[in-house]
């Protein structure tokens, strides 16, 4: 496993949001932007729309054991920020990591 920092400051979600290119599938939104630094990084928001405090916390831990999963396989100099769905909490992680890892060899975004 690849270490990977976390995004934190609202600046840098909304960056992704205005200048990255965006992925939609059922459980998440992936934004991907390229980054300043030569580090990966990973931003993660789960709304009130997903739920309690409780369902929100399972949904952000669901996206990082997926990004866990697909980070060693991803390119350093990028920031990820994924919007969490109301689909991802009847989902298991091995499931959002295989979508997540269809999309990024699809934009060519994945190094084997």
């Amino acid at each position: 496993m690849r270490a990977y920092t976390k995004l934190k400051q609202n600046w840098e979600f909304h960056r992704a949001y205005k200048r990255g290119v965006a992925f939609v599938a059922p459980e998440y939104v992936l934004y991907v932007v390229k980054g300043k630094k030569d580090e990966l990084r990973l931003g993660i928001t789960a709304g009130k729309k997903i739920g309690t405090a409780v369902s929100r916390n399972r949904a952000k831990r669901v996206i990082t054991a997926a990004f866990d999963e697909c980070a060693p396989h991803i390119p350093t100099g990028h920031d990820f920020v994924v919007v969490a769905r109301t689909r991802i909490l009847n989902t298991k992680s091995n499931i959002v990591a295989a979508n997540m890892a269809r999309q990024l060899k699809k934009q060519k975004l994945w190094v084997e």
